[in-house]
């Protein structure tokens, strides 16, 4: 088994079966105190020792089948945490099982937990706790083999005060009265598909529900939750087209939870319970992608994993390509093109951000010693797409290649794989027209960085009146102003007014009286979708326009999805004039934003960690 670089666990030596968590959630001191029982295989003779990932844990014991272990704490890696060394009282021989307790309780600094204050909620009443694993955080929340090479199911009995509800990454298992404390609930869980660790998820807060479906309910705080429950309500819809596509949905439930604004993505695929950030819910059904592309995920990832994060890609590239198919199911070939033309954009974001000649922008980079949050970008997801819809043309259109990706996910299920794993089946697969694919530049697609060797022609049916309306602003002189109208943009979709905004990004700045005489035709400060405001918000500060740095900050800080936050406190950073506010905006809200986001945009602010905010 090749080994995992984000990862201390002795997987060559044992994997991890099943876990059993119980956790007591305690919001006066921001921790959680735990048990964990893992079912942990030899996979060799005379097995006595493992080693296991941890990250800020305060570990009080641990033993083996029921008899004290001997265990230390390895020295502390900046990202990767802190090993933790297990001596069995025992050998095993090759096969068997042992049941490994470790006791425990995670760190307010969990970078896994983030704990808002119930003025951070929308019912301002009660606080709320959310996790977010992946990639290499379930380390900091729960002692495991944390790598996507090992899969596990999972049960758990979470403890939390009487007037909060739990929901985790499982199938729903029934409440009871803590014996322990009457003023608190114990909610159990079961998850039985096998899974990696990074998709163990938990939210503890004042939640409601709403059925949606058949298979499907919507959580949220009671103040989103009608809201929500409209929202998604096409969900069944996304799911059967997806069956249609993939094979069967596995995993029984398919929930949705819209979390609070500070959450950092714009979904997280935890099995059963999609997490969704509330900047969905500005209508538009703009979420649709984000929702398609999160039902994807349940064979794309979750049935079939990355066995490690340099073959995030496998997740990604795939997830997006199915996305964009059920795309295709719903709205037409010309919708996916267009999706598609959006997506080599957001490439080339990446590949400019990082710089066209670095490692991170290669389809399979090395991540030995690099931090997989760092990593994080446009890349494995649209290099991932463009290279999987090269492979389409090559080999015979999207009915053809769609059963590739099917016999791909019924081949490989319930484990992970490597780049080389995928290959070698296509090759199969495809055995007919393997002079074709020896004709891919391989090493070019996987191992080269910056943009990918082919750019397909993608049908620009649906952009081009996009392009005809940037390419008019462009071209426009002062004296060419009176010919815009409102009617320019009210015949666009809001995907198609998202790609105008993306291609105006896309080239020199335009000059100010430009800016405003839009802002005066169109009124874009009124459109509250937030990808349209987004892009909006940017054009205006990249064309100097002062007015809309205020409102570039109080969207980089009223919600925390990093697609936004991240590229406006940048935006912002270099107007220079407004640099030093940049700064202390950020310092300001620095407390209040999740761990991994503040990190990130200290990095991006050349901010270092001792910095204050001196406002």
């Amino acid at each position: 088994m090749s080994s995992d670089p984000c990862s201390f666990s002795s997987f060559t030596r044992c994997v991890t079966k099943h876990l059993n968590l119980t956790l007591l959630v305690d919001f006066d001191r921001h921790v959680i105190k735990a048990k964990v029982e893992l079912t942990v295989e030899a996979l060799e003779d005379r097995f006595s020792a493992l080693t296991l990932d941890t990250k800020d844990l305060k570990v009080i014991s641990v033993s083996a089948n029921g008899q004290s272990a001997r265990f230390s704490l390895g020295p502390k890696h900046s990202f990767k945490g802190t090993p933790l060394d297990i001596t069995l009282p025992f050998e095993l021989s090759r096969g068997q099982h042992v049941i490994v307790e470790v006791t425990y309780e995670t760190s307010p600094s969990a970078s896994a937990l983030q704990w808002l204050t119930p003025e951070q909620t929308a019912g301002k009443k009660q606080p709320y706790l959310f996790s977010q694993c992946q990639a290499h955080h379930c380390r900091s929340m729960v002692p495991c083999q944390d790598s996507p090479s090992i899969k596990h199911s999972y049960y758990a009995q979470v403890s939390v005060p009487k007037d909060l509800v739990a929901v985790m990454s499982a199938v729903r298992d029934g409440q009871e009265a803590d014996p322990q404390d009457n003023n608190r609930i114990i909610y159990r869980f079961r998850q039985p598909v096998p899974m990696p660790s990074y998709l163990i998820a938990i939210v503890v807060g004042a939640l409601e529900s709403r059925e949606i479906g058949p298979r499907s309910r919507v959580w949220s705080e009671k103040e989103f939750v009608d809201k929500a429950a409209f929202e998604f309500s096409e969900t069944e819809t996304m799911l059967k087209t997806a069956e249609g596509l993939a094979g069967p949905y596995v995993w029984g439930q398919y929930d949705i939870l819209v979390l609070p604004p500070s959450f950092p993505y714009g979904g997280m695929e935890n099995p059963c319970l999609t997490f969704a950030t509330p900047t969905l819910l500005a209508g538009d059904k703009s979420l649709s992608n984000v929702i398609a592309h999160e039902i994807s995920h349940s064979w794309t990832g979750n049935l079939v994993s990355n066995k490690t994060w340099e073959h995030f890609w496998l997740n990604e590239g795939h997830t997006v390509y199915l996305e964009r198919m059920i795309g295709r199911s719903l709205e037409g070939e010309a919708f996916r093109q267009f999706k598609a033309i959006g997506g080599w954009k957001d490439l080339q974001d990446s590949v400019n951000t990082f710089g066209a000649n670095n490692p991170l922008t290669n389809l399979i980079p090395r991540l030995q010693d690099v931090n997989p949050d760092e990593a994080f970008s446009s890349v494995p997801y649209e290099k991932g797409f463009a290279l999987l819809y090269h492979l389409e043309e090559l080999m015979g259109g999207p009915e053809v290649f769609m059963g590739f990706v099917k016999s791909y996910i019924q081949m490989f299920a319930y484990s992970s794989v490597t780049s080389e794993d995928w290959k070698s089946y296509l090759f199969t697969y495809f055995k007919d027209k393997v002079d074709v694919l020896n004709k891919v530049d391989w090493n070019a697609w996987m191992f080269t960085p910056g943009m990918p060797p082919v750019k397909p022609q993608y049908d620009t049916t649906l952009a081009d009146a996009c392009i005809a309306l940037s390419q008019r602003w462009i071209k426009a002189k002062d004296q060419d102003l009176s010919s815009f109208q409102d009617h320019d943009v009210k015949v666009l979709s809001s995907h198609q007014l998202i790609e105008f905004l993306s291609l105006l990004l896309h080239e020199d700045p335009l000059p100010l009286t430009h800016v405003k005489k839009m802002q005066e035709v169109y009124d874009l400060n009124a459109f509250m979708n937030s990808e349209i405001r987004f892009r909006w918000l940017r054009l205006c500060v990249r064309c100097r326009w002062e007015e809309a740095v205020p409102m570039a900050l109080k969207m980089a800080t009223e919600q925390g999805r990093m697609k936004f936050t991240r590229p406006l406190f940048r935006e912002v950073f270099y107007f220079e004039k407004y640099q030093e506010k940049a700064v202390q905006v950020f310092l300001a809200h620095r407390a209040a934003m999740h761990p991994v986001t503040a990190a990130l945009v200290a990095k991006d602010l050349k901010v270092d960690a001792s910095q204050t905010s001196s406002l």
